[in-house]
């Protein structure tokens, strides 16, 4: 069956006024933060999870979901395995969109940019913050290779837990770190009923950011 946005509906009425340009007067940033605020506050799962789309070596587009772990003026942060196919494909190609999607909000959100590693700091910084067991599971997992079973899978977070001990220091994998997608456009989406959708783009083009409305 095909149902359309207004069959579907925000999970609460669309009680804010139509998104306006004027919305993006402070910046990307300030709009981008309420409406992550607004997603935690509705208890939306995972209210920073994203798409992250790449493209492979034959230049065919790939996507993934994952996580930002923070953003601000320069860019949307995320961590990962460099050997992963996501780590792979940026290191070719360091160029990458993100989107959140927030549907009971009836609010998405889509950063496109060049991509980098972000530094040293940076990375140990957040890896120190994660629980144990996530830090071993990053030594453990040869992430994206394939392999035979769930128990092999198991086995090796294992003999990663007896590599570091109960209480052993776990440290940063020279593998896995973080990479940050600096923002070139940057779209705000309001979902309105009869497909006739607030679209709201800001760009960086000659040093300066431009705000301009784009058709649904």
């Amino acid at each position: 069956m095909r149902v359309s946005y207004g069959e579907i509906g925000p999970q609460r009425p669309v009680v804010e006024p139509d998104l306006e340009p004027s919305w993006l007067d402070d910046g990307w940033v300030a709009l981008a933060r309420r409406w992550v605020e607004e997603a935690v506050e509705a208890g939306l799962p995972e209210p920073n999870a994203m798409v992250l789309g790449t493209v492979d070596a034959d230049g065919h587009p790939c996507t993934r979901t994952v996580l930002c772990k923070g953003f601000d003026a320069d860019g949307v942060q995320f961590f990962t395995n460099y050997d992963s196919d996501k780590g792979r494909q940026l290191a070719a190609t360091p160029y990458a969109s993100v989107t959140f999607t927030w549907m009971p909000l009836a609010h998405q959100l889509t950063v496109r940019g060049p991509v980098e590693k972000t530094s040293e700091n940076t990375t140990t910084e957040y890896w120190n913050s994660r629980p144990r067991g996530s830090r071993l599971g990053a030594w453990a997992s040869n992430q994206s290779r394939p392999i035979d079973t769930r128990a092999d899978l198991e086995a090796q977070l294992v003999d990663a837990g007896r590599r570091f001990g109960v209480d052993g220091d776990i440290p940063l994998p020279p593998h896995w770190g973080g990479f940050r997608i600096r923002p070139e456009s940057v779209e705000f989406w309001q979902g309105r009923p009869n497909r006739m959708h607030n679209r709201i783009r800001t760009r960086f083009v000659d040093g300066a950011w431009t705000v301009e409305r784009l058709q649904p």
